[in-house]
């Protein structure tokens, strides 16, 4: 079985490896996971394994861990049933209020599944303002196409580029 577990935590050293040590004792699986300590919190989500039989009392040891300051949601993982490929792009622009909400728009309007989105803003050497980067992990099913992607997205803005 695998489970998807979302955490939450003000920062301080030893957050993850304590997560660990708990799915250990478990005989959890770590599989992957993403993490990031944003204005002053940790947040992470993994995704865990576990012996089949194991479910309630992991539950009860990961959610045990708010005594220590860890807010964990937990959710059962499944597999996805469509045929879909993974495509990978950044997109590029001069930032602005509303940004990330118009290319989060541009691919759901294109039915595109988002399964990782990492944005961030750097200074722009040139003009002194700043620049938005945003780089896509997407799936695309048989009847969507990456060209129809990139024409979605370079339409929202004529200093917008989108790198493959």
């Amino acid at each position: 079985m695998e489970l998807i577990l979302t955490v939450m935590a003000d920062d301080r050293p030893g957050i993850a490896e304590r997560l660990a040590r708990e799915i250990e004792q478990q005989q959890g699986n770590w599989l992957e996971s993403r993490m990031a300590t944003m204005a002053g919190k940790f947040a992470g989500i993994v995704r865990i394994e576990l012996p089949d039989g194991h479910f309630e009392a992991t539950q009860q040891a990961l959610l045990g861990l708010a005594s220590e300051g860890l807010a964990i949601q937990i959710e059962r993982g499944h597999n996805a049933t469509t045929p879909a490929t993974e495509h990978r792009l950044e997109v590029v622009g001069n930032d602005r209020p509303g940004i990330v909400r118009e290319v989060t728009n541009a691919l759901a309007n294109l039915a595109v599944n988002v399964i990782d989105l990492q944005t961030e803003i750097e200074p722009a050497s040139m003009s002194g303002g700043t620049l938005f980067r945003a780089k896509i992990e997407f799936t695309l099913n048989e009847s969507q196409s990456m060209t129809g992607v990139v024409k979605a997205l370079e339409a929202l803005s004529p200093d917008l580029m989108v790198d493959i």
